[in-house]
């Protein structure tokens, strides 16, 4: 069953084609990754799926709502969720808080019940406070909950970010390069977390990633992008065999090196 589905998205700044009428088609189920050079049109794309961007052309649905002209809390609202390239936790809050802020978009009071502490809400903060520190132990930061976020290492905060995400109650779930500036056993633990977290917490994952053991070891589905072209798609190994690819991105023989 299609959970998210593109065709033919168009998008230009200026003079500059960054992707040119893009198809994607995503089941549930499956990660996916989303592969090319710098420059290649895949943030972008990811901008345009969570609404920071608007597409010049085509169309995009997911679980058959149109996501043409919705504002980013909308899109999050239908189940799709995201981290950045850059890492973006609040240094100054705790592990926990950080994960309560991607509760957001789920929890909903109203004023008089804010103004007045009432039972209700109050029931309700110890009711996230305790699913956020759940979300914490999935991702093995169960020790680290009342830590500031900016004292935690680099692949921690990697880490605290995925666990934000999945506090918003994702069904689908994008990952902009989730294991930069990991060591190799860092990306093999998130490999498997990102593995367990499928059917259990999401219905999919769609990441963007330039390692390629990382690639070729956990993805079902491959997309390569070059200058904003879809150039290929299929499974590790198709993409793998694929002459466009080889010329445009991987290089002969770099398969199965960090790229």
């Amino acid at each position: 069953m299609a959970l998210l589905e593109v065709r033919g998205v168009t998008k230009r700044f200026g003079g500059l084609l960054a992707l040119d009428g893009v198809d994607l088609h995503l089941e549930e189920g499956v990660i996916a990754s989303l592969i090319g050079p710098n420059g290649a049109g895949k943030t972008t794309l990811f901008h345009i799926l969570t609404g920071l961007y608007r597409p010049d052309g085509g169309e995009m649905r997911f679980q058959d709502h149109s996501l043409a002209g919705l504002s980013p809390h909308r899109i999050a609202k239908l189940g799709i969720c995201r981290t950045f390239q850059n890492i973006r936790v609040f240094g100054q809050m705790t592990a926990l808080e950080n994960v309560l802020v991607g509760m957001h978009a789920r929890i909903e009071f109203r004023l008089w019940e804010v103004l007045f502490r009432t039972a209700r809400l109050r029931a309700r903060e110890k009711e996230s406070e305790a699913r956020a520190a759940e979300f914490l132990k999935i991702v093995g930061l169960e020790s680290k909950a009342l830590e500031w976020a900016q004292h935690l290492s680099y692949g921690d905060q990697r880490r605290l970010e995925i666990a934000r995400a999945l506090a918003s109650a994702p069904r689908l779930l994008l990952l902009d390069e989730p294991t930069a500036g990991m060591n190799p056993s860092e990306a093999q633990a998130l490999m498997a977390l990102l593995k367990g977290l499928v059917g259990k917490y999401v219905q999919s994952i769609l990441l963007i990633e330039h390692n390629m053991r990382v690639v070729m070891g956990i993805s079902d589905r491959v997309t390569v992008l070059d200058y904003g072209e879809r150039i290929a798609e299929g499974s590790p190994a198709e993409v793998r065999r694929n002459p466009r690819v080889i010329e445009a991105y991987l290089g002969r023989g770099q398969w199965g090196v960090h790229a």
